[in-house]
């Protein structure tokens, strides 16, 4: 197969690129190349040096190591540092803190119902997963996509670069369809030929009932696939619109298609990727299934060359529907694999593996958005610095906490922290993550958590202090013994993280991987570098010994007397947060769960945020999110034009509360009035000169009927097709239904005013056109009805209902997501445990955290309407998916907590095959310092989080500071108990067990 495409160029570079300055890539390549090599090198030379330098070679290595992965964590920043964009560009900032661009396509609906597809809410939920897996593949960037009224998507990337929005463009509309089809020849297919000449002008495909039997379709733009080969092959040309919406000559071949269980398209694509072609360049790879496999072979050997007259046919390699490449069939084709070659570099042969791989879309998209703004920060200047305060307090405060705690290992361990979160931000900028403020808060709590391998270090150090041992064998045996703990503590969640990354949606996905870098970075960072520094201390004779300020000793405490009544007390506290998670409803969730309404405003008078905001919360009854909306090149007006997202679903409501809100002359909102014309046909050659956007099937409306429309003042051409479209939904039809249920496609129109396009997008001057189906009268009366609604009530430019963001289906997978990760959990612990009652232990204390942090989001809502509510800063708490992420994270913390003391349990117990109460009580007091320290490094964070840090990551903090209590505590009354009621059913099974010597 591989050589099927040796000398055809499939794709060809963008104009982006073609146009790039000369030496530009060059330089860009020279100056990773040199980056490359310094960070390859220079570490190594410097581990070596100091190594040396401190007469230790035997950390020559270790040390060399750190230094790499250093370096290597850097290197995002010192390339845009070098590079000019500054270091800060290396750090992608979520829309939350830095803005972005909102983006509204409009499916096809017109290209789907001529492909036979069904413009559901299943179809249109399809097409938003696709376009999920395009733009945002590793679920680490906080890209925004869901469903905007019947037949629109709504995309918003975070920031506003320019090149980086463009090329999320190309990957929103590219159909990402491929197909291998034979093109018609007349020595097979001269019946089929004779037929798809007799086909009606601007008709393209030919049909057995619903059965597609071949189609005329259109050579790529600027290739050469053998127009001249003077073959049997069929060409013509014909008059088509091209992107632009103009009409121009293309070149068409006919393709003769399979039937369906036949057909060799990209739904049988295994995986593609880069590879270079014969020639060094650039090429998509790509694998068909095992299926895709044996139909391309079956097809190819149908058509392989004649034995006789040798006659060849040719394969079309059709990419979004045309043809890309067509060369002579000289074999059967059975590898089941090829290449697409073409001079594009390595970035567009990424985009187009990932479109690929990502699936066609289900429905085509109209290239040209709706609407396209540029979006300012969702959080306002004053939450955010208090954010950012706090998560700079919350940082400092658990490095001196450290540093004073353990004095000269706190030092080390704060080097281990800084190094960690070095590691953590560098591997983060390299998959280009998005950092929001919930994210970053999460980045300074991973210090909080992080400290826990140090401080099982650190207290095992204690402990072998106090029984004497040097202090170099107390390094090493703090370590050795320190090390199971760590390890299985840090592997079980790394095993959740991994099945979260495959299994689970988007946004549970990016919460994975950063889990992954955290932990690997935490563990990396103690056990190599914290130990390459006690290495030092210990070898250099630094110190005498490791002093620590006093612990908490506790000796012979009842824990496991205390379960009756701490399991009771978890029952009702458990039962309460129920009954008010059940009885708040809807009420418990955002709008990322909900959808709703969305609502695009525009005032008289520029405006700020915090005012537009403030008298919104004063009318709404629920919680409404507010994003200013720039153009592009829009600067003089801004501060005018706002969305609005509200969970409420009744438009007049919605419409209502947004009047009382800006009733002030100071913010009134922009009325427009309307004015028309005479109602004349559209002809067929109006249609041919009126300027048109891409993909909208303008035949349709010739027979139908035009109006001129004047305002007074300047409005979008989307927005006046939807009012005119919900004025035509009014008239009633038969049965009580619309007489016109789809109006939003009868409808085109066109700005015409004398300047030509405003640069802002509106007109003042603009043609409606109507489909045939709409009569002159039912014309009149709407527009009629249009310019009284306009005259009483302002103008908005968008008024539509939202889709959550998270489908039914994505929540499905991720909660069984969930579910997989913890029979993994279970199965782990009892491979390393040897029983699997330790993980059912495990789970149950999982389990019952969650179901506190639930239950306390409805409690806290509840409780912020009484006269204590502003007291302990409670406010009306919802589930979002910075919640979400925070049970994940309570959950790994809490886990860890327990396999802590399950260790210590394994190491008491010995050779003994029974647990005993008492040995299950030995180990909590043992452990209960660690326990302690650990619980007040996290709670150091979030509590300064919550008390410090506004409304921006509010929620998350308050979500944290509950896990944080009842995970300390479900470790101690909940797991422990557990664990002993299930030993001691197996014990009272099997009868006592003889222990081995």
């Amino acid at each position: 197969m591989e050589g099927l495409f040796s000398g055809f160029t499939l794709l060809q570079a963008s104009p982006a690129v073609a146009d790039a300055p000369p030496g530009a890539p060059t330089a860009n390549v020279w100056l990773l190349g040199i980056i490359a090599l310094c960070v390859l090198t220079i570490p190594f030379l410097l581990g070596t040096l100091v190594a040396g330098a401190l007469r230790m070679k035997d950390i020559a290595f270790r040390l060399s190591l750190v230094f790499f992965v250093t370096a290597l964590s850097l290197t995002p920043f010192i390339y845009s540092g070098v590079s000019g964009e500054g270091l800060l560009k290396a750090i992608p900032l979520g829309i939350d803190l830095a803005g972005g661009t909102n983006l509204v396509y409009q499916i096809d609906v017109d290209a789907a119902k001529k492909d036979g597809k069904n413009l559901d809410i299943n179809t249109v939920e399809q097409l938003v997963q696709a376009i999920g897996k395009r733009l945002n593949p590793s679920g680490a960037e906080e890209i925004t996509i869901r469903r905007v009224g019947r037949d629109r998507i709504e995309v918003i990337i975070p920031g506003a670069d320019k090149d980086i929005v463009e090329q999320k463009k190309r990957l929103i509309t590219r159909l990402g369809s491929l197909e291998f089809a034979i093109l018609a020849n007349a020595r097979d297919h001269a019946s089929i030929i004779s037929r798809a000449n007799q086909l009606p002008d601007g008709t393209d495909d030919l049909r057995d009932d619903k059965l597609l039997v071949a189609s005329w379709r259109t050579v790529a733009d600027g290739k050469n696939v053998g127009q001249n080969a003077n073959d049997q092959t069929q060409l013509r040309v014909v008059k088509r619109r091209n992107d632009k919406g103009e009409l121009v000559d293309v070149q068409q071949f006919l393709v003769v298609h399979e039937t369906p269980d036949k057909q060799v398209t990209g739904k049988l694509l295994q995986d593609a990727g880069y590879r270079p072609d014969q020639q060094g360049r650039p090429a998509v790879s790509f694998r068909m299934t095992t299926t895709g496999s044996i139909r391309l072979d079956a097809l190819t050997a149908k058509y392989a060359p004649d034995p006789v007259d040798k006659f060849e046919r040719r394969l079309a390699i059709l990419l979004d529907g045309k043809v890309y490449s067509a060369p002579n069939l000289r074999d059967r084709l059975s590898s089941g694999g090829g290449e697409i070659t073409g001079d594009f570099d390595r970035k567009e042969v990424d985009e187009l593996a990932g479109v690929l791989n990502a699936g066609a879309l289900e429905v085509p998209l109209i290239p040209t958005p709706v609407s396209e703004f540029t979006i300012s920060p969702l959080l306002g200047a004053d939450v955010q610095q208090k954010g950012l305060l706090a998560i700079a307090l919350s940082a400092a405060a658990v490095f001196i906490f450290m540093a004073v705690y353990y004095m000269v290992s706190g030092l080390v361990a704060d080097m281990c922290l800084v190094l960690n979160l070095i590691m953590v931000v560098g591997a983060m900028a390299f998959i280009d993550a998005t950092f929001t403020l919930p994210g970053l808060a999460g980045l300074v709590l991973t210090i909080g958590m992080a400290v826990d391998a140090n401080v099982l270090i650190y207290e095992r150090f204690r402990e072998e202090m106090a029984r004497g041992a040097s202090l170099r064998l107390t390094i090493q045996n703090g370590f050795d013994k320190a090390l199971s703990a760590i390890v299985d503590g840090n592997v079980t969640t790394l095993i959740t993280a991994v099945i979260l990354f495959m299994i689970g949606t988007d946004a549970v996905k990016g919460f994975a991987v950063s889990l992954f870098i955290g932990l690997s970075a935490s563990m990396f960072a103690i056990l190599v570098f914290g130990r390459i520094c006690f290495d030092i201390i210990e070898r250099k004779r630094l110190v005498k010994s490791l002093s620590m300020m006093p612990t908490i000793k506790l000796n012979g405490v009842d824990f496991l007397g205390m379960r009756v009544p701490a399991i009771l007390f978890s029952v009702v506290v458990i039962a309460v947060g129920m009954f008010a998670l059940v009885s708040r409803g809807k009420d418990n969730l955002d709008i990322d769960f909900t959808g709703g309404t969305m609502v695009t405003l525009e005032f008289q008078k520029s405006q700020e945020t915090a005012v537009v905001r403030e008298k919104l919360d004063a009318k709404f009854p629920t919680a409404i999110s507010l994003e200013e909306l720039r153009l592009n090149d829009e600067s003089a007006t801004a501060g005018t034009r706002f969305r609005i997202r509200t969970s409420l679903i009744d438009r007049e409501q919605v419409r209502g509360l947004i009047n009382e809100s800006f009733a002030d002359p100071e913010t009134a909102l922009t009325r427009v009035q309307l004015s028309f014309g005479d109602i004349t046909p559209v002809t067929a050659d109006d249609s041919k000169t009126i300027r048109i956007r891409p993909g909208t099937n303008i035949d349709k409306f010739t027979g139908g009927h035009r109006v001129p429309l004047t305002f007074t003042g300047p409005v979008a051409e989307a927005t006046v097709a939807e009012y005119l479209a919900e004025q035509l939904k009014k008239f009633p039809g038969k049965d009580s239904q619309p007489r016109y249920d789809s109006a939003i496609g009868m409808v085109l129109v066109d700005g015409v005013s004398a300047g030509g396009q405003s640069t802002t997008g509106k007109f003042t001057e603009l043609v409606a056109r109507v489909a045939p189906d709409v009569s002159n009268e039912d014309l009149a009366e709407a527009l009629k009805a249009l310019a009284t609604q306009l005259a009483n009530e302002p103008i908005f430019d968008e008024f539509n209902s939202f889709t959550t963001s998270v489908a039914a289906e994505t929540q499905q997978n991720a909660l069984l997501a969930i579910l997989l990760s913890l029979v993994a959990i279970v199965v782990y612990i009892w491979f390393r445990f040897e029983k699997l009652y330790y993980g059912f232990a495990a789970v149950a204390a999982l389990t019952h955290d969650a179901l506190v942090v639930l239950g306390s989001v409805a409690l806290g809502a509840w409780l912020s309407q009484t006269p204590i509510g502003p007291i302990l800063g409670l406010e009306d708490f919802k589930i979002n998916m910075g919640f979400i992420a925070a049970i994940l994270t309570i959950i790994g913390y809490s886990l860890n907590d327990t396999i802590v003391i399950f260790d210590r349990i394994r190491e008491i117990r010995g050779k003994n095959p029974n647990v005993t109460y008492d040995m299950i009580n030995l180990s909590v007091n043992q452990t209960m310092s660690r326990t302690i320290l650990t619980a007040t490094t996290v709670l150091i964070v979030v509590v300064i989080l919550y008390l410090f840090g506004g409304e921006g990551i509010h929620t998350f903090a308050y979500s944290f500071i509950i896990g944080t209590i009842a995970g300390t505590y479900s470790t101690i009354f909940i797991a422990n108990p557990v664990l002993y009621w299930l030993v001691s059913r197996q014990q009272a099974k099997s009868g006592p067990a003889k222990v081995t010597a």
